[in-house]
């Protein structure tokens, strides 16, 4: 591909564009806009790892379902969905995960390698989070139950729900996800929350490729 070609696929993946709409924007062929794309979430994915971040101060801390609408059970432990753990700094990051499941022994852990000691971590009613009010963490427990927060207006994980919203949005146009690609859509989506101007999404992404891809 020409620079022209490739600027203007890379400027397209940013914008949230199919990779089939990109292809015929940029002149290009169907296949070779899907393997860029590919190659574009696989070099997002490694850079984000590298961040591995330590949060404090106020940390909103949920879990939530991936997938195709099924019937049946919905919510957790709903079948055919990727379940996916988050931690979010107030005002900051996200940092997510898929886990094989919302056990405790699954989730304590997480929290520890990313969550500093003596931090504010809220969370919904989920038991697993139980082993959080004996830790080094000061707990705050969210009932969703109750319409309005009356003790304390800062008791909610709505940061957190919204990046969820906001994952579930972008990954929606896309008419499904191949499970063994899921991780590398999810760290898009972690990326585009993080970095959120479009300026610097395109700076990274544009630099990341260049470096990695030999890219003219």
């Amino acid at each position: 591909m020409s620079r022209k070609q490739w600027t203007k696929l890379a400027d397209m993946f940013i914008a949230g564009s199919t990779a089939r709409v990109a292809a015929e924007l940029a002149g290009v062929n169907r296949n070779t806009a899907i393997k860029f794309f590919h190659k574009c979430r696989e070099v997002i994915a490694k850079e984000v790892e590298k961040e591995n971040p330590f949060f404090d101060g106020e940390v909103e801390i949920d879990e939530s379902y991936f997938g195709g609408v099924r019937k049946g059970k919905r919510g957790r432990g709903a079948a055919g969905k990727v379940p996916v753990f988050g931690l979010l700094k107030r005002n900051g990051k996200v940092y997510t995960q898929i886990i094989p499941n919302a056990k405790k022994a699954t989730l304590m852990p997480i929290i520890e390698q990313h969550v500093q000691p003596d931090s504010v971590v809220y969370t919904d009613s989920l038991r697993s989070y139980n082993s959080l009010d004996v830790s080094g963490f000061r707990h705050k427990r969210v009932n969703h139950s109750k319409r309005f927060v009356t003790d304390n207006r800062r008791n909610h994980i709505n940061g957190i729900e919204n990046f969820w919203n906001q994952a579930k949005r972008h990954l929606r146009k896309f008419n499904g996800i191949p499970k063994d690609h899921f991780y590398l859509y999810l760290k898009e989506c972690e990326w585009r929350f993080n970095v959120r101007q479009v300026s610097m999404l395109r700076k990274q992404l544009h630099y990341w490729l260049k470096r990695d891809l030999r890219l003219p």
